[in-house]
């Protein structure tokens, strides 16, 4: 894992080297996968639960928009930012 990150960060950055850069991200996530099945981990699993908690706090932060009278679209990073980590001490 560690190797393939390296290799996915030499060329993340370089433009000309986009497409060289989407083939290194997908080594990474293999190695990714690879390496939590070897700890006996389920990735499909664990992307789930992750896309769950994910949608629960971007809900979050719309509700929180909403009651504060903001626009989502609207809103600068910070105050997304302030409603995420409210979503992230109450999913604990």
């Amino acid at each position: 894992v560690k190797e393939e990150i390296g290799e996915f960060l030499e060329v993340a950055d370089n433009p000309k080297e986009h497409a060289h850069a989407e083939e290194e991200f997908g080594d990474l996530l293999f190695a990714l996968i690879n390496y939590a099945r070897w700890k006996e981990i389920n990735p499909e699993d664990a992307l789930e639960k992750t896309n769950k908690k994910f949608i629960q706090r971007f809900q979050h932060i719309e509700k929180r928009a909403k009651e504060t009278g903001q626009n989502l679209p609207d809103m600068s990073l910070d105050a997304m930012e302030n409603f995420w980590q409210e979503a992230k001490k109450i999913s604990k």
